[in-house]
């Protein structure tokens, strides 16, 4: 194949949603799953992946996310393609503020230790009240 038509396929296949998250981040992760009934039909059914972002990687179509969980005192992690037809949504809950951008320390901490402080978005300077109009009403009453 040529280079013009990988780069097709690559856009084709590329989801337009903007994915605003890091390392650190609790994401969840919507997976379409597929079941075959005992009748021989496919059902597809909507399963949620809750965890911690550990790594985002690679760049494009090819970009992956690791997301770690604990369950039932098990910790799994999971691989997903970003771009793959089988996600069907990535939400984020929190995010978390760690210092590096692969966090794999994470697979060492158990309990409190393993906790992730909030990191704080701050609002853009348009959402704040602006201070003009007040002090115009204080010029008005003078």
């Amino acid at each position: 194949m040529s280079k013009l038509n990988i780069e097709a396929v690559h856009q084709e296949n590329k989801k337009k949603d903007a994915f605003d998250f890091r390392a650190g981040d609790t994401v969840t992760v919507n997976v379409k799953i597929m079941e075959k009934t005992a009748d021989g039909k496919v059902k597809s059914r909507i399963q949620p992946f809750k965890g911690v972002v550990i790594q985002r990687k690679g760049t494009g179509v090819s970009t992956s996310v690791t997301v770690r969980k604990i369950s039932s005192g098990i910790g799994v992690e999971r691989i997903f393609q970003m771009h793959s037809p089988l996600i069907d949504s990535i939400i984020t809950d929190t995010h978390g503020s760690v210092r590096q951008a692969r966090i794999f320390y994470m697979r060492n901490l158990r309990g409190k230790a393993a906790r992730i402080t909030e990191r704080r978005i701050h609002a853009p300077a348009a959402a704040q009240p602006e201070a003009a109009p007040a002090t115009e009403a204080v010029e008005k009453e003078a």
